[in-house]
């Protein structure tokens, strides 16, 4: 059964703004079934964990029911789940936890195709322990980051290898098995930011060889709360805890305060969201998960290569990078008109996009230099109407 955006677009009462949103990275809208399973879980979920009595009961299988839904979305063991705030809260804890041993006359290499939180953290582990850093590069005319490279950045040095799989501002879809593959092959911690992958695609961490493995719930149409995913959860018992409490066990281990359940429990909704974006999809959470994510998959890239043919007929507007595989995301320029002012002129006609994102590919490829780049996205509501709507304001720039 095709994809009914129709219907999808029903989920989301945000869309009753009259705004075409094409600002995904700076958070997907919000389907209603999230927003009023927190809204629940505020009135509801006030106690911690721990306690014999039904209320902190509640809270712990609000836990226990996060780590679940993210395994699935991943296709992992709730135990290697760790949660937490934000990306970049759990990725400096990963950094912090780490053996000092490890850092010793070590290596860490990171992608300019990342973003910050995936960079940053490597950089200041490495410089406290007095590692290097060494880099992975972008192709600046594809915009991709080619897998071949590791084979020659890796070597017996390094201890972690940090990566996206899809890129935040060009799209790029990077190999992560391929680069996988490498890191094992010297011994590294292999690290894989799939924040931008994870509301578009099918996540399995076995297939990407991922030893840990990152989402953020808001970049799906969840509340802001992320996961830190171990695909092998008895890792966790060797790292050293952040925490307070030197008798937590699990992932709990890794969880430097507690956690905030009403935005658990918006989490494991907005999982089960996805699950059933296609109403075809049948079996458990993860077969749903599959069958909707393919469906959805199907669907953007049809929509994408929409957008990117439709764009491409501007004169005066140019993609920035070109790569084979891509997660429904793009930035451009236009010729004599800075990123701000575009994004201004687009907010005027009812489009909300995004200029200046923090990316130091789109600073390697250039984009800085003619003004900024705008970058936008498409979600699980996005129309051909829509692109028509952003390429016919596009147009009237020229």
């Amino acid at each position: 059964m095709a994809y009914d955006v129709a219907r999808v677009r029903g989920l989301f009462p945000s869309l009753g703004d009259g705004w075409i949103h094409l600002d995904p990275q700076a958070g997907m809208q919000i389907p209603d079934s999230v927003a009023s399973t927190v809204s629940k879980g505020f009135r509801a979920l006030v106690s911690q964990p721990g306690g014999v009595y039904p209320a902190a009961r509640q809270s712990q299988t609000v836990i226990d029911a996060a780590r679940v839904a993210v395994a699935d979305l991943v296709g992992g063991d709730p135990h290697g789940v760790v949660l937490g705030p934000t990306r970049g809260i759990l990725l400096s804890t990963l950094a912090e936890v780490l053996p000092p041993r490890v850092w010793l006359g070590s290596t860490a290499v990171v992608s300019r195709l990342d973003d910050e939180p995936n960079v940053t953290v490597w950089e200041r582990a490495a410089d406290r322990y007095g590692a290097r850093v060494r880099w992975a590069e972008v192709d600046i005319e594809t915009g991709e980051l080619p897998a071949w490279q590791f084979a020659e950045i890796l070597d017996d040095s390094t201890a972690v290898v940090a990566v996206t799989a899809a890129s935040s501002t060009i799209g790029t879809v990077t190999d992560v098995a391929a680069i996988g593959a490498a890191a094992h092959e010297v011994g590294a911690l292999f690290v894989v930011d799939a924040t931008s992958a994870a509301p578009y695609s099918v996540l399995d961490i076995e297939a990407m060889g991922a030893d840990v493995l990152v989402v953020s719930a808001e970049r799906w149409g969840g509340p802001q709360v992320a996961a830190l995913v171990f695909r092998d959860p008895a890792r966790i018992a060797g790292l050293r805890s952040p925490g307070l409490s030197g008798t937590t066990t699990g992932p709990g281990r890794l969880e430097v305060d507690g956690l905030q359940h009403a935005m658990l429990a918006g989490l494991a909704s907005s999982v089960e969201h996805l699950a059933s974006l296609d109403d075809a999809a049948t079996g458990t959470r993860r077969e749903r998960l599959v069958t909707s994510m393919t469906s959805l998959n199907t669907y953007l890239r049809r929509l994408t290569a929409y957008l990117v043919e439709s764009v491409s007929h501007l004169s005066s507007v140019h993609l920035v990078g070109s790569p084979q595989h891509r997660v429904p995301t793009v930035s451009f320029t236009v010729d004599g008109v800075v990123a701000d002012k575009v994004a201004r002129r687009l907010a005027d006609n009812g489009i909300c996009a995004l200029v200046d994102v923090p990316n130091r590919a789109l600073d390697v490829i250039g984009v800085r230099d003619v003004g900024g780049a705008v970058t936008i996205g498409l979600g699980q509501y996005s129309t051909p109407y829509e692109v028509d709507q952003l390429v016919r304001c596009l147009g009237s720039l020229g």
